[in-house]
Order: structure tokens, then C-alpha cells, then sequence
């Protein structure tokens, strides 16, 4: 069962590059020697495990579901460890020219609060560097049809509500960093809403 599971994910990955794949696993009973197996798969195989219950309440049947594993969220690597350079040929041949060029325009908007910042291009991410130095207060991972917008600032109920009114897709919140997935028609319609953030971001950074 689980082989053919990770067979299915993998069918899926194919299918749909553009989009992050997670493998959800649903069972009655999750032992702890389970639980230990699939655990090793996580980070390298996205995935959820769910512990799912039956109760009988008078003569109804309620479920009740229960995450024991969560799927493992690699996070941004830091500023003062050992990143690989890149270039822009790297990306493009990566995610697309059509999504790098997102990211022009999302880095325009960036040096509209610091004209002082440039892209820098690493294995990973595409970072922001200040007079040589990194300066991450946002960054980008081009995908096949997106970009995963980091954006440093602290997770507060304002944000969440000003994301989901502007309907833009929030995949987490880890470690001080918003996840947001961009794609080109959310930065044309929404452009003001992602300043904001940035601008929240920068303001962290600096300390003013």
C-alpha cells in the first residue's frame, strides 16, 4: 500500500510539475513503529499522516481526525550559512523565463522601498543583496508557473485576514516568513497589497 501510494504521488508530480504535491495518509491506527518509518520519508516525500477515529455519541457515529505527522517544511537557508551562486540562466532553465521575469518585476517593486538592493541568484532561492552583502528581508523561489514570495515579517491576524480578502494563496507561515504563492495575474491585480508586505518587511529589517 504505501509503495503504491509514493508510485501514485510521483504520477502526480509528473502530471502537474507547477504544482507542490503533498501524500496524505489516512488510517485508522498509526503505531508508533509506523509512525517512525514514514518519518524518514518526510522532507524528502512531502507528506501528511492522519490518525482517523470512529466514537459512538447516543446513536450517531462521530470521526475524529488527528494529525500525527505533519509534513516537513524546509526552511529558508539563513544569511550566515554557505549558499551556492547562481545565475539567471539557472532559473530560467529551472522554473521558466516567463517566471524569472516575475520576478523582475516583483524585485522593481522591492527597490521602490530600497533602490539599494539587487537580485542575487543562488542554488535554492534568488535572494536580495545590499552593497555585497545579503539582505533577505524578501526573496523568491521561481516554480514551472509561479513564485513562492518569502516575506519576513511576524504572523499576525491583520495579515492573514488582508491575504485572504485579497485572495492571495498563503502556504504557511515558518520561522518568521510568509509563504505566499505569486503568480502573474495575482501581481497585476494585487501589486499594492504585496508592496505592503514588503515594505512591513523592510521596516523589521532596519529597525525604523
Amino acid at each position: 500500500m504505501w509503495r503504491d501510494r509514493c508510485s501514485l504521488e510521483s504520477q502526480y508530480r509528473r502530471r502537474y510539475p507547477q504544482y507542490d504535491h503533498c501524500a496524505v495518509l489516512v488510517a485508522e491506527q498509526v503505531t508508533s513503529r509506523f509512525l517512525n518509518v514514514i518519518s524518514l520519508f518526510n522532507g524528502a516525500l512531502p507528506l501528511v499522516a492522519i490518525q482517523m477515529q470512529a466514537f459512538t455519541v447516543g446513536d450517531h457515529v462521530t470521526l475524529v481526525f488527528t494529525t500525527v505527522l505533519d509534513e516537513l517544511v524546509r526552511g529558508q537557508v539563513e544569511e550566515d550559512e554557505v549558499t551556492e551562486s547562481t545565475d539567471r540562466a539557472y532559473w530560467e532553465a529551472r522554473s521558466s523565463k516567463a517566471v524569472v521575469s516575475l520576478v523582475d518585476r516583483m524585485a522593481g517593486i522591492v527597490q521602490e522601498i530600497d533602490p539599494s538592493v539587487v537580485l542575487k541568484y543562488n542554488k535554492f532561492y534568488i535572494g536580495l543583496a545590499k552593497n555585497d552583502k545579503p539582505s533577505n528581508f524578501v526573496s523568491f523561489v521561481p516554480r514551472k508557473n509561479h513564485v513562492i514570495l518569502h516575506v519576513r515579517v511576524p504572523k499576525t491576524d491583520e495579515f492573514d485576514a488582508s491575504l485572504e480578502d485579497a485572495e492571495i494563496d498563503m502556504l504557511d507561515h515558518y520561522r518568521g516568513t510568509y509563504r505566499l504563492r505569486i503568480a502573474k495575474r495575482d501581481l497585476a491585480s494585487k501589486s499594492d497589497l504585496v508592496k505592503e508586505f514588503m515594505r512591513k518587511a523592510h521596516t523589521a529589517l532596519i529597525g525604523s
